[in-house]
């Protein structure tokens, strides 16, 4: 028995049409009817995508001289689930609702340090009275704050966590229709995240100039820092669109990859959404402890721009990343 009367064979053993098995393996109809007519022969990654399709071993599907099928395991779709379209929309709508409350917790720890820095500013000018120890305490209670909010939103992702399981950790199928319809959306969606990824990235590498302007043709140490707060706000918004915009693409991908394919890229997208929440604590963190030590504000708002520019080639670094992977 040639390979094309296999597939038919075991096609219909499922009771699957041309497309819903064009569906499974990510093809097109016409070449499942090209495979069937011996008029192609599917490629090695096809020939094995079958094989875990039909529970047979490749050996049987590529040696005409096997005719009996030898079924790997008889319950292999048991733990299978299917998809179908409502379930695949609800858990792109999850995942980006999940991701819009870690973008919150992100630009609370973001912004952390606003208060402080608007309060040294006024502080050093000569035009208003605040003493500068009452600003530094000040500010610091504000920054306890602002991360505690930012720890709370980013705990409140939780509740997502038992709705995204079934198809986020488990082996899933999508039922018929379902990986067309959700290619239909991806491709919709695929300019309004590139320009997303775009305009992010240009408020990432841009968020240095206003300080750095001020910096060398003012030079006054309260605009400097009433400068930083504009830095960390530009950061933020950049952050505010670009990890629900990625959330969602990554979503899609998932669902119509079917779990099972481009793991690392998707574990590395999973990364890159997950570092900012880490990134900027720490550079807060560092921040106070190195202001704190030497109590020189004036010379250690210097991380603020060198940590924007970092986190630009950061994710930079994660784009080559995740192409050379691709």
């Amino acid at each position: 028995m040639i390979l094309s009367e296999k597939i038919i064979k075991l096609r219909k053993q499922l009771g699957w049409s041309q497309e819903e098995l064009a569906d499974k393996v990510n093809v097109s109809r016409q070449s499942v009817s090209k495979w069937e007519s011996t008029n192609s022969i599917p490629d090695l990654n096809k020939i094995i995508r079958l094989a875990g399709l039909f529970n047979v071993s490749t050996d049987f599907l590529l040696k005409d001289d096997i005719d009996t099928a030898e079924y790997l395991s008889e319950n292999s779709e048991a733990d299978v689930i299917q998809v179908n379209l409502e379930q695949a929309l609800s858990y792109i709508d999850n995942i980006t609702a999940q991701a819009q409350l870690t973008a919150k917790g992100v630009a609370c720890f973001v912004c952390s340090a606003v208060p402080l820095f608007f309060l040294l500013a006024l502080s050093k000018n000569e035009n208003v009275a605040l003493d500068a120890d009452i600003a530094v305490a000040l500010g610091l209670i504000s920054i306890f704050i602002m991360v505690a909010a930012g720890i709370r939103q980013v705990i409140s992702t939780n509740q997502y966590s038992s709705a995204l399981a079934p198809i986020d950790k488990a082996p899933f199928e999508l039922a018929y229709g379902v990986h067309s319809a959700c290619g239909e959306k991806q491709e919709a969606f695929t300019p309004t995240y590139n320009n997303k990824l775009s305009l992010a990235i240009t408020l990432f590498i841009t968020s240095t100039i206003p300080l750095l302007l001020v910096v060398i043709f003012i030079g006054q140490d309260y605009l400097v820092l009433l400068m930083l707060p504009v830095l960390l706000f530009i950061v933020t918004a950049g952050l505010w669109i670009i990890i629900p915009a990625s959330a969602q693409h990554e979503a899609y991908k998932h669902i119509l990859n079917e779990g099972d394919k481009n793991r690392d890229l998707t574990h590395s997208e999973r990364h890159a959404i997950k570092l900012a929440p880490f990134y900027w604590p720490l550079t807060v963190a560092i921040y106070l402890g190195w202001s704190l030590w030497t109590m020189n504000w004036g010379v250690t708002w210097i991380i603020w721009p060198v940590a924007g520019v970092l986190f630009a080639a950061l994710v930079g670094l994660m784009g080559l990343l995740e192409k050379d992977r691709s």
